[in-house]
């Protein structure tokens, strides 16, 4: 099975993805059978601790489905310790120009190429290797994902893309239209006009582009935008489909 990194470097290739804010293992083992690319375990915003993200990282052993885990910030120590659980890669929040994106490639990288310590034993058994071929193995098929969603991002995304490590950008909605002020309003022309500008310069760098669809039609309209991966919430569906089954009993 090819890995996300090579997945990743495929122009032509549309991957899927989960954010996993549930925490359970048994939900996330289910999205990794349905065919997931990769999920993004959720350690900023989810109820998942750090023995569930461990549980959850080894439910998609068997599978196609790359583990990834949200940080809840841009920090080594949180870095090294989900990967030292088998996370494949880090997804990173509120990157706001090009020195936190270097800090951010580095802590995925041993010294003398990045910060990580070195601790692989757990992670070493995830990857089916030993202890101290952990680092030959993994090091650089590790994903580096930023998340564009402060306007300081917006600002100083030609640098940002400029970067050498980075794998994946993700328009986190969200986050960067409360960051502009606009919470929720993804038809503003101010959102509009910054998420063009991080399509625009990820294009121009090569960069793989995200963004969270949780229907066909915005899947389509990011696809068509010249976005490559497509990300939902496992939540927000849950909530989605519960909503949907009650109107069946409509009368």
């Amino acid at each position: 099975m090819p890995s996300l990194k090579q997945k990743l470097g495929d122009p032509a290739r549309r991957l899927t993805s989960a954010i996993c804010t549930i925490p359970s293992a048994i939900v996330t083992q289910a999205m990794a059978a349905a065919g997931m690319d990769f999920v993004m375990i959720d350690m900023e915003h989810g109820a998942v601790d750090h023995g569930t993200c461990h549980a959850m990282i080894a439910a998609t052993a068997g599978s196609d489905c790359a583990p990834l885990v949200r940080v809840a910030e841009n920090d080594t120590a949180q870095v090294k310790r989900v990967l030292d659980m088998g996370a494949e890669g880090i997804v990173f929040p509120l990157i706001r120009d090009a020195e936190d994106a270097r800090a951010a490639v580095a802590s995925l990288r041993y010294p003398p190429r990045g910060t990580r310590g070195f601790g692989p034993f757990i992670a070493h058994s995830r990857w089916g290797t030993s202890l101290m071929k952990y680092r030959e193995r993994i090091e650089d098929q590790l994903i580096c994902c930023l998340l564009i969603e402060t306007t300081e991002a917006v600002e100083n995304i030609d640098a940002i893309c400029a970067v050498e490590g980075i794998d994946l950008l993700v328009v986190a909605a969200f986050d960067l239209s409360t960051s502009l002020g606009i919470s929720g309003q993804f038809d503003h022309p101010d959102y509009m006009r910054a998420q063009q500008r991080v399509e625009d310069a990820a294009l121009r760098a090569g960069l793989p582009l995200g963004g969270a669809a949780l229907n066909a039609t915005q899947a389509a309209a990011l696809f068509e935008r010249g976005h490559r991966v497509i990300a939902g919430f496992d939540v927000l569906w849950l909530k989605q489909q519960t909503a949907e089954m009650t109107s069946w009993c409509a009368v």
